[in-house]
This record gives structure tokens, C-alpha cells and sequence, in this order.
């Protein structure tokens, strides 16, 4: 599934954007909640959109002490019992919230729990105790910061959308599996030779590129799957989800094909 072309980003709301820890460049972080938020039910979705900002601040004010033990676990590939009832309280402290009735600062809280998601798909926070060599993460992010909007956004994984709260710790360590296995990809195409290679000089062929494109995406589906297992288990309103478009690959004697096909009769 394809979805439509993000917005610009707007420069003010940069400003509200975590740094540290959460290692996707800023406008990264916005973008991942405007796409992901086109996933959701409408009523959610006007929700999060008319509260953006406070959303932006309250992913600034995540715990630290959650956010050194995403960070001490990710390089290891599993999230240790601890971190996972750490952010399962989160959750759940979403949940309250919007069961009593405190919707706005439940949607506040709702649209804050974007960082476990992230954090969890960036491969660059899941490399091994060996970490990165001097200037690799650097040339990384300017890659993608570049091509951040020339980059297909797919539906990583469509069942994830029809997950429940108690699935949520799966999903969260099937993340970091998955970012593990592509920081190495990084790590080959970024320093060579004992160099760190200018990310000017990678394009849409890359496996760099391949890789931040996918855990992109990986992330705007797993954020949207984390809100919607939440909304669910607080008995928010499902209805009016949009509908996926599905984009299949189209085997090039067909291409060819249409292409030779004379043109359709104009309508009178």
C-alpha cells in the first residue's frame, strides 16, 4: 500500500521535537506522525492532528530513564522484562487516562507513546556494542534527511493494524529484531575502506537507502498499530478506518503491453 505524498513539514513544530536519544532527525519524527496518523480511524486521527503540538512536546518530556533502557537493550536485540513493563505501563496509563474521561490529555499521552516505535525501528539505535564508527550515524541521517520525501511510505505489516493491547510486547521486540538485522547494512556501505563515505554519493540504489526507507515505514506501521491497540483497549470509536490501496508489481511484458495498447476513445 502506497500512501499519498506527506506535507511539508512546518519549521515551528521542530521546535518540539526530542533530541538525544531519539536519534530520527527532526523532521523525521513529524513525518512519521502525520503518516502514521493516516492509518488510524478518522475521529482518532482529527484527534491527534488538532493537538499535534502538545503531541510533539509530551515526545520531548518521554521518561529518560525509559529512554536509557531502550537504549541499553536495542544493542543487545531483546527488551529485557523490566523495560517491557515500563512501557506497557505506559500504555496502560493511556488507557486510564481516557477511560475517566480525560480525553485531551489522553490523546496528549496517546500521541507520546510514538517514541517506543521509533525508537524501536531505528537500526542505527540497534547497533551491536561495537557502535559506529566516527561520522557513520551523521552521513546515515543526511541520507535520509535528503530523500525523506522522495521515499515510498508501504504498510509494513497489515495485521499489525488488528493488534490488541496485550500484543503490543511482541511487536515492540519483533522491532527490534528487525532493526538489528539491518544495522550491519549501514555499517558496510557508510565506511569503507577505513573511510566514511559522503552520503552525497548514494542514491535510490543503495542498500543504505533501502534501509532507511524500510525503517521508515517500519515505524510509521508500528506507531500506528501501537495507537490503535491502545484506542481499542480504551473502547475508542474504530470506525471510518481508510482504506489500504495495494500496489502489486507488474511483470514488464505486461507493461509492455499495456503500452503498445492503442489509446482510449475520448468521451464526446
Amino acid at each position: 500500500m502506497r500512501l499519498p505524498k506527506r506535507a511539508l513539514v512546518a519549521v515551528g513544530l521542530l521546535a518540539f521535537v526530542p533530541t538525544g536519544a531519539s536519534a530520527w532527525p527532526a523532521e523525521a519524527v513529524v513525518a512519521i506522525s502525520r503518516d502514521a496518523r493516516k492509518l488510524l480511524p478518522r475521529s482518532l486521527s482529527r484527534l491527534l492532528g488538532e493537538r499535534e503540538a502538545q503531541v510533539l512536546d509530551e515526545l520531548r518530556r518521554f521518561p529518560p530513564n525509559l529512554s536509557q533502557a531502550l537504549a541499553e537493550d536495542l544493542p543487545g536485540g531483546r527488551l529485557r522484562p523490566d523495560t517491557v513493563a515500563a512501557l506497557e505501563a505506559q500504555a496502560d496509563r493511556v488507557i486510564e487516562l481516557l477511560k475517566e474521561g480525560q480525553v485531551s490529555q489522553g490523546v496528549v499521552r496517546l500521541g507520546g507513546l510514538l517514541r517506543i516505535p521509533a525508537d524501536l525501528s531505528d537500526p542505527v539505535l540497534a547497533v551491536g556494542p561495537e557502535g559506529w564508527p566516527p561520522g557513520v550515524t551523521r552521513e546515515y541521517y543526511a541520507l535520509f534527511a535528503a530523500n525523506l520525501n522522495r521515499m515510498p511510505v508501504v504498510l509494513d505489516d497489515p495485521e499489525a493494524l488488528k493488534l490488541s493491547r496485550k500484543d503490543l510486547p511482541a511487536m515492540w521486540q519483533s522491532l527490534v529484531e528487525r532493526s538489528r538485522v539491518q544495522a550491519p547494512v549501514i555499517r558496510t556501505e557508510l565506511f569503507r575502506g577505513g573511510r566514511v563515505v559522503d552520503h552525497r554519493q548514494l542514491d535510490y540504489r543503495s542498500p543504505a537507502w533501502a534501509v532507511s526507507s524500510i525503517a521508515y515505514s517500519r515505524a510509521v506501521t508500528a506507531t500506528a498499530a501501537t495507537w490503535l491497540a491502545v484506542w481499542r483497549a480504551s473502547r475508542g470509536d474504530t470506525t471510518r478506518v481508510p482504506r489500504a490501496r495495494e500496489v502489486r508489481p507488474q511483470d514488464p511484458g505486461s507493461a509492455l503491453a499495456d503500452d503498445r495498447r492503442p489509446p482510449a476513445p475520448e468521451a464526446p
